[in-house]
């Protein structure tokens, strides 16, 4: 087995475009458009992590790689071909809107298979031994997406496809998926909620988007009871909060399921600074999170970028991320560290996200998606 971390990028992904929307807010009647942007699902978080890479000399020490899209096949595992049509239709007659904040431009169905084929090569590299562990620069992110309803940035459930297609090529049995996106990975829920050939994990921001999902009382359905596990967390959670819900709730549960591989739905938007959240986390926060699977693994994982909105500070948690699941000696020094970490809860707050930890862990153990 290879000992090397691949990267799976292209710089077609850069040029997936949304509409007219300004922030979350359709542009027309009082809402003026944007002088620059429009969604906060833009390229430059993503581009800057790669240029980041690049200035540092990351880059040079992984496996860097493209990948091919996503075929219809892969596609037809896990969304119908009703839905396909309809969007490789509108895409083809210059973009529109077909969910629930999912705007797109021309070519974005040919852009969102190549995003699908990314997560779908860095799983195959890791699964095929030819790669120690794996990340996917996926956009458009994926973990919103519903079978036959895109929504929030997500017009393809990446992570879903590369499973099904990782399953049908005989190269795996068990995957669980840690998402540790701020917001409620819905899509993912929602396609295993029947199956236990899939663990799904989420830690969220409690009732942020989607406002109505992401309950601990979901933990699947018939053969898939027990196996979806949400961890909705307050506003304000920071650095201690999240390496407690991972100490004491996510690594127990992936060492029950003793998965093939660990997937993680990876956005940076539980940071500080983060237009759409309000949690505190840094850039040492992602980085630790990492080392506690990585332990668990022997340091075999693969991570699917899915959201985080500062452009600023989106790539110096990608790099931070990537610098533990490479083991490189580069670092990226977190500009932004010092403020994140001024603001990070006293002892008495501490004491309250701890209680939170227990309630949810609680809770979970009552409805029996964990067990000690």
């Amino acid at each position: 087995m290879s000992d090397k971390t691949a990267f799976v990028w292209d710089e077609k992904c850069f040029w997936h475009s949304g509409g007219n929307y300004a922030l979350l807010a359709p542009v027309g009647g009082l809402v003026q458009p944007m002088v620059a942007g429009g969604l906060p699902e833009a390229p430059e978080t993503k581009r800057r992590l790669k240029n980041l890479m690049d200035v540092t000399g990351l880059s040079s020490e992984l496996a860097m790689m493209s990948a091919e899209p996503a075929s219809m096949e892969d596609l037809l595992r896990v969304h119908p071909a009703s839905y396909l049509d309809a969007f490789k239709e509108m895409s083809d007659n210059g973009g529109g809107e077909l969910g629930l904040r999912t705007p797109f431009g021309p070519g974005a169905f040919e852009i969102a298979s190549l995003s699908a084929g990314l997560v779908c090569q860095a799983l195959e590299s890791v699964l095929r031994g030819e790669a120690r562990n794996a990340y996917a620069l996926s956009r458009p992110p994926g973990h919103h997406c519903l079978p036959d309803h895109p929504n929030g940035f997500c017009l393809l459930a990446n992570i879903a496809i590369a499973i099904e297609r990782a399953r049908s090529a005989g190269l795996g049995k068990r995957f669980a998926v840690v998402d540790w996106d701020v917001h409620h990975g819905n899509g993912t829920e929602a396609i295993f909620l029947e199956r236990d050939d899939v663990l799904s994990i989420s830690i969220h921001q409690d009732r942020c988007y989607p406002h109505d999902t992401g309950k601990t009382d979901n933990i699947g359905k018939g053969t898939g009871k027990g196996f979806n596990m949400n961890i909705p967390l307050p506003p304000g959670c920071g650095h201690k909060a999240y390496l407690d819900v991972m100490e004491r709730l996510v690594i127990p549960r992936l060492q029950q399921y003793d998965a093939d591989v660990v997937i993680i739905a990876c956005g940076f938007d539980a940071a500080g600074f983060d237009p759409l959240a309000r949690m505190m986390c840094s850039a040492e926060t992602y980085q630790l999170m990492t080392r506690q699977i990585m332990a668990v693994t022997d340091g075999r994982l693969v991570a699917a970028h899915e959201g985080g909105y500062s452009e600023v500070y989106v790539p110096f948690c990608g790099h931070a991320m990537l610098e533990e699941m490479s083991g490189t000696d580069i670092r990226a020094a977190d500009p932004l560290y010092n403020r994140v970490t001024s603001q990070q809860p006293d002892e008495h707050v501490d004491a309250f996200h701890r209680g939170v930890v227990d309630r949810i862990r609680d809770e979970l153990r009552s409805f029996g998606a964990f067990a000690e």
